[in-house]
């Protein structure tokens, strides 16, 4: 199959998948218990009020109808208003998605290098101390659930030692406006350390072992043999031909990794009060703020989808045989 048709396919069926993604979101929080108009309202106020107050949020239309606005809205670039903030819902996410890719973005970067380099030298020692640690630790870490150890880090390194704050984006006080002075202070990376290095531990493990298994799969090949033989230098057979052909997987599956941290970052927000996407997300759950959800639920689904779609594409560049049908 020619590799523009098997991206068109993949674009279709990604299109396919986030029409699927809306339409489970949209009924999923309108059938669920709860009413957002009684949980912004107090008992005592006016029938009237409340049959207003429904009819401004459109939640007095029946359901199709609703779906139906819902998706014309979202094809002329209109995710809705926030039943909570009483404002667009883009305007309410941007500066939240923004805290989100801050966190996600260095985690991401982060975890490759690292999972790359203890997975080259795992490989390179293998059987050894270096190989036992690298490769059981990270996936000690893995096993366990990401809101654990964030409160586990939480209660030791926030409450018992004081060494970096317990929450938030930024100390009580300190104000900065410029989107570069808020990233670029020292209160802000005081405050990004710990779930910082909390997400990266996370997913240290599958490029690390990713990179460990393609190393020990490469060491028998005859190219690598033959650089041997030739009398080339073990680091240089190491670093110019071992490692260089070890780093295709780890290149094809990036894609699914960066997915995956943008959907598993909501616990480690949440745990952290991060004023991140996911944060808001919970939160908008939490108060029945239906466009707010549904909007958070698709630019995450949408992340995971298009990084799927990446890794599909790149897959089928590396290796011309998955086109095949």
């Amino acid at each position: 199959m020619d590799l523009r048709i098997f991206i068109v396919k993949r674009l279709l069926l990604m299109l396919l998948t986030l029409l699927v993604l809306m339409t489970i979101t949209f009924i999923l929080f309108r059938i669920a218990p709860g009413d957002p108009v009684a949980s912004m309202v107090s008992a005592s106020l006016n029938p009237g009020a409340r049959e207003s107050l429904t009819r401004s949020f459109g939640l007095d239309k029946p359901m199709h109808i609703q779906y139906l606005l819902y998706l014309k809205n979202f094809l002329r670039g209109d995710m809705g208003q926030s039943f909570y903030y009483r404002l667009p819902v883009t305007q309410v996410l941007r500066p939240k998605l923004v805290n989100t890719l801050v966190l996600v973005g260095p985690a991401t970067l982060i975890a490759l290098i690292m999972g790359v380099l203890l997975g080259a030298l795992t490989a390179a020692r293998r059987a050894g101390k270096l190989d036992l640690f690298g490769t059981v630790i990270p996936l000690a870490i893995k096993a366990v659930p990401p809101f654990w150890t964030s409160m586990i880090a939480l209660l030791i390194f926030s409450y018992r030692l004081d060494w970096f704050p317990s929450a938030g984006l930024r100390s009580p006080g300190h104000a900065a406006d410029p989107i570069l002075e808020k990233l670029l202070n020292a209160d802000f990376f005081h405050h990004l350390a710990l779930p910082l290095t909390i997400l990266t531990l996370h997913f240290l493990a599958q490029p690390l072992l990713t990179m460990r298994n393609s190393m020990l799969d490469v060491q028998g090949e005859d190219f690598v043999e033959m650089a041997r033989a030739k009398g080339i230098g073990e680091r240089r057979v190491i670093y110019h031909h071992w490692i260089r052909n070890a780093l295709l997987p780890v290149a094809s599956i990036a894609p699914l990794m960066i997915g995956a941290i943008v959907g598993g970052q909501v616990l480690v927000e949440t745990v952290f009060s991060w004023p991140g996407l996911g944060r808001e997300m919970v939160s908008a759950i939490n108060g029945y703020d239906y466009p707010v959800a549904q909007a958070s639920f698709l630019i995450i689904g949408a992340v995971m989808i298009g990084m799927n779609l990446v890794a599909d594409i790149a897959y089928a560049v590396l290796d011309p045989r998955v086109r095949l049908e």
